[in-house]
């Protein structure tokens, strides 16, 4: 396998775990707005699609206004809980670290809004690994939709061919297929290894450190 000269990550449960965050979020939501509970697995499988369409699964509803005005309620649980509740995976920093050194350019494609993604760079004092984010808030359109992979390599000026995409779930890997790219998945979020190995890719990793020791050494 060849290095890239760009690598495209999603966040949540890719490079970090916000699952305790996410999940204290919406129970106190849930809790605050009368709907009443949700058990941990319900919320769990949602993490990693656009806010409103999790909020549509969990609660359930088909109502877009209902799910935005949740979505509403759950933002000042989020700049409270989530950034302090997030932590990097083990290898996380290593990694991407490693890929600087090697030369590579570094974005961040996430349904996660991109404030929220620049906060836990800088809380942990090495917002220079990332040249771009690209969040919820950056496109009109959200993954597995292509459009901001396609936007970064856009920004970099890179072809398709020399640019990965690596995240957890089918959502990511959907929208690697849709726009194009290789991809590798990390069985590190709530999609299993055989669904991420349904979809077209170069590897499965169990951790993200494999990413450098199989494509770059």
């Amino acid at each position: 396998m060849h290095a890239y000269r760009l690598y495209l990550f999603d966040f949540d449960y890719t490079l970090v775990n916000s699952e305790p965050a996410i999940l204290k979020c919406f129970h106190i939501t849930l809790q605050k707005l009368g709907y009443g509970d949700r058990t941990d697995d319900v919320i769990r499988v949602t993490i990693g699609l656009p806010m409103v369409e999790a909020v549509k699964k969990i609660l359930p509803t088909d109502d877009e206004e209902e799910a935005k005005a949740f979505v509403r309620a759950y933002t000042p649980e989020a700049d409270r809980y989530m950034t302090p509740g997030t932590t990097f995976f083990p290898h996380t920093v290593a990694t991407l670290r490693r890929l600087r050194e090697n030369g590579a350019r570094i974005a961040i494609i996430s349904n996660k809004t991109h404030h929220r993604i620049q906060e836990k760079f800088d809380l942990d004092g090495v917002p220079e690994l990332i040249d771009l984010i690209i969040g919820s808030n950056d496109v009109e359109a959200h993954k597995p939709d292509p459009t901001g992979l396609l936007t970064a390599l856009e920004h970099f000026q890179i072809a398709k061919e020399d640019a990965l995409y690596i995240g957890d779930s089918f959502v990511d890997a959907e929208a690697a297929r849709n726009a194009g790219l290789d991809f590798a998945g990390v069985t590190t979020g709530t999609t299993s290894r055989e669904t991420l190995a349904s979809y077209p890719h170069i590897a499965i990793f169990d951790d993200i450190a494999e990413l450098v020791t199989t494509l770059q050494d």
